[in-house]
């Protein structure tokens, strides 16, 4: 499998707030090259709600370079990649209005419409919960959450792992209402 995973972090509510990325690129099933920045957001504002969830603040972004400057090195990851990422709507929108922002052509990236969802997909394999903790969790891999080198990582990893998901598996982890002991 090759393919590249991706994670945002939010300075704010704004999709284009973007202070925080993580880029895992994926050759034969092997991690082979992984890349993590903090960026400085659009006039450096923060929401205490978003730095209460990944610790992230104004200070530590304040000399970081911009999604703009950044992306240079970014576009190499991501150009023409089989994209991948745990919540991929909101990563491939970040993505996509963070390069609206900054006055960059989305389309030049030539990425498919969607992205491969790891949340769907084990979802789809009997799930009941897929928050990317509990996925974590349950398939034994390390997670420091909320870092987006962490959660590119661990979504790579999901993403990898996904044939080794059996009914045992998902019955051990989410019993079937009925089969619950009182």
């Amino acid at each position: 499998m090759t393919f590249t995973a991706i994670d945002f972090e939010l300075a704010t509510a704004a999709y284009n707030s973007v202070c925080a990325v993580g880029i895992v690129k994926v050759v034969d099933g092997e991690i082979i090259e992984q890349f993590h920045s903090l960026v400085r957001p659009p006039d450096n504002k923060y929401m205490w709600q978003t730095t209460r969830v990944h610790g992230i603040k104004a200070k530590d972004t304040v000399t970081a370079p911009t999604f703009e400057e950044l992306f240079p090195v970014i576009e190499g990851y991501l150009q023409g990649a089989f994209m991948v990422a745990h919540n991929e709507k909101f990563d491939r929108e970040v993505l996509m209005k963070t390069m609206a922002h900054y006055g960059l052509d989305y389309k030049q990236l030539h990425l498919s419409p969607t992205w491969d969802c790891t949340s769907i997909i084990y979802r789809a394999k009997g799930f009941k919960k897929t928050k990317l903790s509990i996925c974590c969790r349950i398939m034994g891999i390390e997670l420091n959450h909320h870092d987006p080198l962490s959660d590119a990582k661990a979504s790579a990893q999901l993403y990898l792992l996904q044939e080794s998901v059996t009914t045992d598996l998902v019955q051990a982890h989410f019993p079937e209402e009925g089969s619950k002991a009182s």
